[in-house]
């Protein structure tokens, strides 16, 4: 079964309201972007934009399965929500990974 990469900053990390989404997926450590974005909340929903480039963005890492990540889609209303896209991340362990992740909204960078 293929697996993919994902990035997760907000709602789906641990302890918050949506990570029972990934409650099948295989938890591979605590990350940050190497890259870095701006995060913001609207509300209380955090979203991230590609620029201005502000902070390496902390979150976690999971290997998803296809069904997973569709449904993950569906809650971040990927692609005309949230759109996400391929980036690099650092675990905390040092090990470099490329990963989805949920930018918003491209119409706002």
């Amino acid at each position: 079964m293929q697996k993919e990469l994902l990035f997760v900053y907000g709602t789906l990390k641990k302890g918050f309201c949506n990570h029972y989404f990934l409650a099948d997926a295989e938890f591979l450590g605590k990350a940050e972007t190497l890259e870095k974005y701006a995060l913001y909340l609207k509300g209380s929903i955090p979203y991230v934009i590609k620029r201005p480039p502000i902070s390496h963005i902390k979150g976690e890492v999971y290997k998803v399965d296809l069904k997973t990540l569709k449904e993950i889609d569906e809650l971040e209303g990927h692609p005309y929500l949230y759109f996400r896209e391929i980036i690099s991340v650092r675990l905390y362990n040092g090990k470099i990974l490329s990963a989805w992740m949920y930018f918003f909204p491209p119409s706002e960078e």
